[in-house]
């Protein structure tokens, strides 16, 4: 017994010391050198078919990526093609295993290596992954095939069942395999794949707790699932390496040694205390390697190296705390597509880390892909440059039963296992529209299987009063709660193109004007609308628009009483070629254009979140720009998180802004005047805290070209781009904001002219000729598989033309397979710092509870109106004399101010008397709203406040134009559904209230 513990012990030591052995698993990059072909062609699954007539592409590639806002997304191509690709194994590949990993294919997909079927794949959201070793040739030429059908009404062949987030409205159907793939090769005795589509593997899981962020220490967890495909049993150790990132190895620790028998599938698993840890935070992407390494016979057979971050949330209290910080959730609801003109969804990594990033340089910490789950590319992307994600199952629109449920739970399953490493998630959404409680738990008891030390929430749209929700909200309105965190899942639906300044300076675009129809997402038809305000604004009302309504939200944030709203996303980031309203083919409700040009929505949503609940860092901006004609005069909008805005023009003060909506600043009746226009905002104390200008530029005299790219450079890879932007500057090289001049471009040299957008034929895409708008414009450029120098020519009519040369690197590809992967070589951004010690926020107001109420009416309800639960309310019976509620305070209180959600909030003004006991201390009509309404009153020491009605409430949508796919029913309560909500007597109905003492500091 001895002899044996003496060997174990050596063998053991043995293990220990091989730290330094070569890797034993290979990942290779397999998106080069494939062949593409449109339509069915079914002989293509044979292995000598003749393909030498195939277009060639590097992946990811889209077979109708032309089509990318060139059409509307119903008009997206739908048919079948095949994919082709030949390859050989490397040399020592012999009797390893070969596993070949897709990121996702669209829609449904058959599957062949050597002209064997592998399998099918059909949900077209989520990764998928084959065993390729029982066929494979080694030493020899292989071919594999791909089957693929993108028809919009694709069914699932074992049911018959449509999935139902195959939509017209939301998923762009791109169509092939505009996602990564990757091939394997690993010992027999592995770590699995994290693929259950078709592998049924859960792969590697590493988590932190007991997280203790001040002192920056946590036991770090690594748990893999692994397999034994020897024919004998193995002794295995296992142990994990953390390295920083400066490739610093900071701590190395083992597991206990299993023995796994032949076919046998085992779990490992192996923790210990880290200190010195940098946490993952908003704008903090620090990542760090875990390489978790199975061991056996004395060496080193197989490693796996994942980028993960750790990180500490916490959900309650109708807040969310991130590293034990509260923070308010601000940022966008962003079509998982995700895509650019011209190309698709199927960018370079780097490109996507530069989208994703400029959600970060808007200050936003949160996106919310909606609908579908997002590719991988996006979610690590999210993870380097420090952006919370909100990650879907799939969907379109409500709840789903029978087999489209199921569809649905076992992609939630599957992103779980595939994403489940990635810090940047914080929140699993099980549907875009409520689910039933029952369906909340099963989802629930899916991410607790999975995913139980991840640190996420799980919960789904609306889900208001069911607590086994771990977050809510809606797409429209305010929510807030005390219990679990509410925040918007869409706001602010209007629409824009950035081509349109204002009224008074060219193209002279009045807010609404050129746009009386508008396309149903419903009806899926053209309907009139001859106020069109909502989906065709010019940059000044769009810009207003998007700060009145983060202003709901932001008076509702934390410090503000015991429910609040932990903020929402606006819908969408970049303009995207999905469903749209307005006379342009695609959704303009961006604040960059779909190149990622900023809008000025950009810069005011920059100003307001500049926080993680108030405002830290105070910041200014003016609308527009300072290029008039003599003799206009016009209003001048400044957004500020000052506490006051004084504008100058060429040094001369015209005085203070008038405030709204506490970020808007308004100068009336500006006249124009060439030169400097300049803000300057102030503190409570008037320190001058920010400042801004604008000037006047000259005649356009000259292009100008530069270019955005990959910080590792252009690789000649076939699918790396470039990002060309075009200005139009006059001779003191300032940008012309009016120019919209007509641009040519001339191209040399080893690449593709993937081009831009703008308003026009086509939208312009692909074309070479290319007009800026508001005196810019952007093109992209792909890479050549062949390495060299481009050079770009661009000349218009009456301006100096420009030239700019740049050259891309050579990537080494063997056999199709190649070491390089791009996503490898991007660091995570470190911009906003790592979290603060210091809380996030201040108490501004404080609730006076409620003991009781009595009502005209209906008393034994009265107690839902003041019970945290926006989906139950008080309601009299309709007469006149029983419209009252009087409550009885906690305590008695001076009561300052009087928070109400009424229903038909957005529908109704309700004409009120509000008393301190017998003192009226309130008296007017409520306005409409997209939530609560707040009311100064008079205050005055009281323990007991009653609310009348003093009359019939007025009737009229004040805000019709929001009418979405869901029309015309956007909440229970509001009177689209409400029990007689279409009568307007003498009815007082209140979904909540609340009484606040506002503090004064």
């Amino acid at each position: 017994m001895k002899r044996r513990i003496l060997l174990f012990l050596l063998a053991f030591i043995s293990i220990s010391q091989y730290v330094g052995a070569s890797d034993a698993r290979n990942k290779y990059n397999f998106n080069s050198d494939w062949l593409l072909s449109v339509g069915d062609t079914p002989e293509a699954q044979q292995v000598r078919f003749q393909d030498t007539d195939w277009k060639k592409v590097t992946l990811p590639r889209a077979f109708n990526e032309d089509e990318a806002f060139r059409l509307s997304i119903d008009q997206l191509t739908d048919t079948v093609m095949w994919y082709r690709k030949h390859f050989r194994l490397p040399a020592g590949s012999k009797d390893k295993k070969v596993f070949i990993e897709f990121e996702g294919v669209r829609q449904g997909a058959d599957f062949y290596i050597n002209g064997q079927y592998l399998g099918l794949h059909e949900n077209g959201a989520m990764a998928v992954g084959f065993d390729l070793t029982p066929y494979i040739k080694y030493g020899e030429e292989n071919v594999i095939a791909l089957r693929i059908d993108n028809d919009w009404n694709y069914k699932e062949r074992a049911t018959n069942t449509k999935y139902q987030w195959s939509d017209r409205n939301f998923n762009a159907n791109y169509g092939g395999i505009p996602k990564n793939v990757w091939l394997h090769v690993t010992d027999k005795l592995y770590q699995t794949l994290p693929l259950y589509s078709n592998l049924q593997t859960t792969g590697v899981y590493i988590y932190a707790e007991d997280i203790r962020v001040k002192s920056r220490k946590a036991v770090i967890h690594a748990e893999s699932e692994i397999k034994n495909e020897y024919k004998r049993a193995k002794q295995v150790a296992y142990k994990v390496e953390l390295i920083d990132r400066d490739g610093k190895t900071i701590k190395v620790f083992d597991g206990t040694q299993t023995l796994v028998q032949p076919g046998e599938t085992v779990t490992l698993k192996a923790a210990a205390e880290v200190d010195g840890l940098h946490f993952w935070s908003w704008g903090y992407g620090y990542l760090y390697t875990v390489k978790t390494s199975l061991w056996a016979d004395g060496k080193k057979i197989d490693e796996v190296a994942t980028r993960t971050g750790f990180r500490k949330t916490r959900f309650g209290k109708g807040m969310i705390w991130l590293n034990d910080r509260v923070i308010q959730m601000k940022g966008f609801a962003q079509r998982t597509s995700n895509e650019w003109p011209g190309v698709g969804m199927s960018v370079p990594a780097w490109l996507s880390d530069y989208s994703n990033g400029l959600m970060v340089e808007d200050n936003a910490n949160l996106v919310r892909w909606m609908h579908i789950t997002p590719w991988k590319q996006d979610i690590e992307s999210c993870d380097r440059v420090g952006l919370i994600q909100a990650m879907q199952a799939g969907d379109a629109e409500k709840d789903r039963e029978g087999r489209q449920w199921g569809q649905r739970t076992e992609l939630m399953r599957d992103a779980i296992i595939y994403n489940r490493n990635n810090p940047s998630i914080l929140f699993y959404e099980c549907g875009n529209e409520s689910i039933s409680r029952e369906h909340m738990i099963e989802m629930k008891a899916i991410r607790d299987k999975y995913d139980p030390h991840g640190g996420r929430a799980i919960g789904s749209r609306e889900m208001l009063d069911i607590r086994e929700a771990e977050y809510g909200g809606e797409m429209l309105y305010i929510n807030k709660s005390k219990h679990h965190p509410m925040w918007a899942m869409e706001y602010c639906r209007d629409e824009g193109l950035r081509k349109y300044w204002d009224e008074y300076s060219y193209p002279y675009h009045k807010n609404g004007e050129g746009n009386n129809s508008f396309r149903s997402a419903a009806t899926n038809k053209i309907q009139k609308k001859v106020d069109a305000r909502a989906y065709n604004h010019n940059q000044d009302s769009f810009t207003i628009e998007n700060i009145i309504r983060w202003f709901d939200y932001w008076r509702e944030r934390p410090g503000t009483g015991d429910r609040v709203s932990s903020g929402g996303v606006k819908i969408i980031f970049s303009d995207t070629n999905t469903h749209f309203r307005g006379v342009e083919n695609y959704r303009r409700s961006g604040v960059t254009d779909a190149m990622r040009i900023p809008k000025d929505p950009f810069f005011a949503h920059q100003v307001m979140w500049d926080g993680w609940v108030d405002i830290e860092n105070p910041r200014i901006h003016i609308i527009g720009h300072w290029n008039y004609k003599e003799g206009i005069v016009k209003p001048v909008y400044v957004v500020s998180s000052a506490e006051k805005v004084e504008l100058f023009l060429n040094g001369t003060s015209l005085g203070y802004g008038n405030r709204d909506h506490h970020f808007l600043y308004t100068f009336e009746n500006v006249a124009f005047a060439a030169g400097k226009l300049e803000a300057v905002g102030y503190d409570e104390n008037g320190t001058e805290c920010c400042r801004t200008h604008l000037q006047t530029a000259g005649e356009p005299e000259q292009i100008k070209l530069s270019l955005i790219q990959s910080p590792n450079g252009w690789k000649a890879d076939g699918a790396d781009m470039v990002l060309l932007q075009v200005e139009v500057m006059d001779k003191d090289g300032r940008r012309c904001p009016l120019a919209n001049d007509l641009i040519h471009f001339d191209v040399e040299g080893p690449a593709e002219w993937r081009g831009g957008i703008a308003q026009g034929k086509d939208n312009f895409i692909l074309s070479k000729d290319l007009p800026v708008e508001c005196g810019i414009n952007r093109a992209l450029i792909r890479s050549l598989t062949t390495a060299g120098t481009v050079r770009v020519t661009a000349k218009a009519e009456g301006l100096k033309s420009a030239e700019i040369s740049f050259s891309s690197s050579p990537i080494e590809v063997k056999d199709g397979l190649s070491s390089y992967i791009p996503g490898n070589e991007l660091e995570g951004r470190l911009t906003r710092g790592e979290t603060p010690l210091t809380p996030s926020y201040k108490d501004t107001k404080v609730d006076v509870g409620i003991l009781s109420a009595v009502a005209g009416a209906n008393n034994e309800n009265a107690i839902n109106s003041f019970d945290d639960n926006e989906l139950s309310e008080w309601r009299n019976d309709g007469k006149a004399n029983t419209a009252w509620i009087t409550y009885q305070l906690e305590r008695a209180a001076r009561v300052d101010e009087v928070c109400l959600k009424l229903t038909g909030w957005r529908l109704r003004s309700y004409p009120l008397e509000i008393y301190a006991g017998d003192e009226l201390i309130w008296s007017g009509e409520t306005d409409k709203s997209l939530g609560y309404v707040h009311l100064k009153v008079k205050p005055v020491l009281t323990n007991e406040i009653t609310i009348r009605l003093k009359g019939a409430s007025k009737e009229g949508d004040a805000f019709g134009q929001i009418v979405e796919v869901a029309a015309p029913v956007a909440n229970e309560l509001d009177l689209y559904k409400a029990k007689d909500g279409d009568k307007t007597r003498h009815e007082l109905r209140i979904v909540e209230i609340e009484f606040k003492e506002n503090l004064w500091q």
